[in-house]
């Protein structure tokens, strides 16, 4: 729905803005450009308010402390913050469309605009706008002032032609440095070149000040009535004529009115940012997990988390600049935070070998490198103890968000916490190699040790699927498959073999659960987010809700 609403003010706001370079303001410069004038000016209307609303989804702050004031009153505007990102990269799609029909559409005003003034010796009226104000240069048409350049020229050597290029320069870099293959194999690339919007804000603001686009003053108008007095252009101002010499003006620029207050806002989540990173971050522990997985314990003053929420992680001795996003696998009952970290890239890398995950040797606390942390803030799976049953999904390293709510469900029936609204937990963990789940089984023993002395085996059922396996693999798993516990992960639920058939465990939760709403959380591809969210809609029936819930980093 609000996507709707989105994509409605952009088309109202495009076919308005249209048509108000449609009156009679305008006729004088329609009279040279046509109908590309409406062409461009509608597009820049639809940029303004679509680069208004570009950072706010990135105000991370701005948005948990919104997703903790309405999650209460409205968990569907709640679910709506959680695509934050979704919209951030559909609004960079929609500025993109509009900046190419607004440069496509300037291109051929320029052209005719020198054409205009190529018209020497002319006696039409396109070429006698242009050389309105020739004399004292200041009431003016035609933005090309001579007979003796080109569009090319003009383009370098005004406001609007320099900042347009500058601006078009660093739309194109931040885009093309947002595609999935870059971001996730050169994330320092993505990272440096997102920042050029801050060249792209200067620019925006800036474009307009030049006044390139020009009509009619509004008293003018009604002196020097166009529709009237075109016919007359070779007597405007002569004696015994009723038209005028016409007057012309730039429009002042607007754009600025659209953005500064999403800009105050962006520098003030920039100023938490800071602050917040100042902030001294302690490392108690290091833990070195199988296949490459690092694991920090850490603490701060006054830290307080939710389960399922995340962290940005800067280590200044890698980057100044750099900040990640890492989920939170600690609870909230727990007296630390702490993340697990797969190392995939250079950043990750460097903090490996500067932990000593490259070492035998066990290092000193006071040569650990130092963190800066921002955050907590909060994702979809901070209402996972809102549902009376839950359907938790991850695939990989997607499993982090489920393991702070894991370990916060074992704390609180440890602890014998009635409160708990959640009956049921489906957990769901996709795996492509053995070695990823060696890290998590160690939670899972326990949680299902714990749940057997409490006679609450019921509570939480968990599916590990091994989506790949080598042939030595299956090898030793059919020896061993008798075993009373599974060969692989330890626990006593066998691991099952390929991927789950999600029509089935839909089908099978809603006649378990008739008459309930199903939390559907998911860490994971977006492919299989796609699927999930189909089987949601489809299983939504007599009575039970599936409503799926998405983690976006």
């Amino acid at each position: 729905m609000f996507q709707l609403v989105w994509l409605g003010i952009n088309i109202f706001l495009f076919v308005h803005f249209y048509l108000a370079f449609l009156v009679d303001r305008y006729y004088y410069t329609r009279v040279i450009l046509g109908h590309a004038l409406s062409w461009a000016r509608a597009p820049a209307a639809c940029l303004n308010f679509n680069c208004m609303l570009i950072l706010l989804p990135v105000c991370r702050n701005l948005l948990s402390f919104l997703r903790g004031s309405i999650q209460y009153c409205s968990r569907t505007a709640a679910r709506q913050l959680d695509r934050n990102l979704t919209f951030h990269k559909l609004l960079a799609y929609m500025i993109a469309f509009h900046t190419a029909i607004h440069i496509i559409a300037h291109l051929f005003n320029f052209e005719r605009f020198m054409d205009s003034q190529l018209m020497i010796n002319s006696s039409s009226l396109p070429y006698v706008l242009s050389q309105v104000g020739n004399g004292d240069n200041r009431s003016y048409l035609n933005p090309i002032r001579s007979n003796e350049t080109n569009p090319t020229i003009v383009m370098f050597t005004t406001v609007a032609g320099l900042t347009g290029v500058v601006i078009t320069l660093a739309l194109i870099l931040i885009i093309t440095s947002s595609m999935e293959v870059i971001r996730r194999s050169y994330f320092e690339v993505f990272w440096f070149t997102h920042h050029l919007f801050i060249v792209f804000f200067i620019g925006l603001v800036l474009h307009g000040v030049g006044r390139i686009v020009r009509g009619q003053t509004a008293e003018d108008v009604k002196v020097h009535n166009p529709i009237e007095c075109h016919h007359e252009f070779r007597s405007w101002g002569q004696n015994g004529t009723n038209c005028t010499v016409p007057v012309f003006a730039g429009n002042p620029p607007m754009t600025w009115k659209w953005v500064v207050g999403p800009m105050f806002l962006y520098l003030c989540e920039r100023l938490v940012r800071f602050y917040r990173s100042q902030q001294k971050v302690v490392i108690t522990k290091v833990v070195m997990h199988p296949s490459k997985t690092l694991e920090l314990q850490m603490k701060k003053k006054g830290f307080k988390m939710e389960v399922g929420q995340y962290v940005f992680i800067q280590c200044p001795s890698i980057s100044q600049l750099e900040w990640h996003p890492f989920t939170l696998t600690s609870a909230p009952e727990e007296d630390h935070f702490s993340v697990h970290i797969r190392i995939v890239g250079d950043w990750t890398q460097a903090l490996y070998t500067a932990c000593g995950g490259d070492k035998t040797v066990v290092l000193d606390a006071w040569t650990l490198p130092k963190m800066a942390i921002d955050g907590p803030f909060g994702t979809a799976s901070e209402d996972v103890f809102r549902y009376e049953v839950v359907m938790l999904v991850g695939a990989g390293i997607g499993v982090t968000p489920f393991a702070s709510v894991l370990k916060s469900v074992w704390y609180k029936h440890v602890q014998e916490n009635k409160n708990v609204f959640t009956k049921k937990i489906y957990f769901y963990w996709l795996c492509p190699e053995t070695q990823s789940f060696e890290w998590f089984s160690d939670l899972l023993q326990s949680l299902e040790k714990q749940m057997a002395e409490k006679e609450m085996s019921d509570f939480l059922s968990y599916n590990i699927y091994l989506t790949r396996w080598k042939e030595a693999d299956a090898d030793h798993i059919r020896v061993q498959f008798e075993a009373e516990d599974d060969p692989i992960t330890g626990l006593k639920q066998k691991t099952c073999y390929g991927k789950p058939n999600w029509d089935n465990e839909f089908s099978t939760i809603a006649t378990q659960h008739p008459g309930s709403k199903v939390g559907v959380f998911l860490c994971g591809p977006t492919a299989l987010g796609a699927s999930l969210s189909k089987q949601c809609l489809s299983h939504t029936e007599s009575g039970t809700e599936f409503i799926f819930n998405k983690e976006n980093f």
